[in-house]
């Protein structure tokens, strides 16, 4: 299935990757395509094991794709792009523990060649966007864990990317914290434009956060579904989630990742 838009920041056209080789070849992914509008949140949901991860591997370059191709802001992705940025699940492995929270966020800033003061300043602008003013000489073990993931939210939007991906960036917090991050991430979207990728095994989460939900299905992975969220913004976890629309679309996607991985398990 094909849901590809030329003019948009982000292009997936007909990814497969498959690891080793002849007979013991495994196909991960098989043929994804997809697009990504400026200023759009897309969620990507699926199966456990479908290949999540090997897909947010590929688009930052890290994983070299078997064929197909990606682009990032009209360049082919080779490598790690620098139109992008990334915010990890495990924000206790992305953060560095010796570095203070200021320092961690503008690390990548200091390494695309800005200056100390005009890293400093968007640092410190980032800082005061999620909520974390007067924390810049902290050290990140100080802070609690959903403090620590809005540093890295922080570096991710400092960074000004052109997408940034976001690897199921909440769930190792506790369910309030999700919600809250959930929220201030929806917030930053709308107020910047940004243009964000997050994949998520929460189909609740990809509802309620997303433009749009691409459904992946089991292995060898393809885009199953591409489902348009018609909700309306300012968005609310409890009258949300009450919309019929909210409910409609979680039932849907569910029957879709639950139909395929027992038509695989049959």
């Amino acid at each position: 299935m094909t849901n590809v838009d030329a003019g948009a920041v982000l292009v997936v056209e007909h990814l497969k990757v498959a690891y080793g080789s002849g007979a013991d070849q495994v196909h991960v992914l098989e043929d994804v395509s997809f697009s990504v509008s400026r200023g759009e949140m897309l969620c990507v949901v699926g199966p456990s094991g479908c290949g999540k991860t090997t897909l947010l591997k590929s688009l930052c370059g890290l994983l070299r794709p078997t064929s197909g191709r990606i682009e990032v802001a009209g360049k082919a992705v080779a490598g790690p792009p620098p139109e992008l940025a990334m915010v990890f699940q495990d924000y206790t492995r992305s953060l560095m523990p010796w570095k203070r929270v200021l320092e961690n966020v503008t690390f990548p800033l200091r390494a695309r060649g800005l200056s100390a003061q005009v890293a400093r300043q968007k640092g410190l602008d980032a800082l005061a966007r999620v909520g974390l003013s007067g924390s810049e000489d902290k050290y990140p073990w100080q802070l609690s864990g959903g403090m620590q993931q809005r540093v890295a939210i922080a570096r991710g939007i400092a960074y000004e990317p052109q997408v940034l991906l976001m690897d199921e960036p909440f769930a190792a917090v506790d369910a309030q914290t999700r919600a809250d991050l959930e929220d201030l991430v929806m917030k930053l979207m709308h107020e910047l434009g940004m243009t964000m990728v997050l994949v998520t095994h929460d189909i609740d989460e990809s509802v309620y956060l997303g433009d749009r939900v691409v459904v992946l299905s089991t292995r060898p992975t393809q885009v199953k579904k591409s489902l348009r969220v018609e909700l309306p913004f300012p968005r609310d976890q409890v009258a949300t989630k009450a919309e019929p629309e909210f409910i409609r679309l979680r039932s849907q996607i569910a029957e879709f990742i639950r139909h395929d991985t027992l038509t695989v398990t049959k």
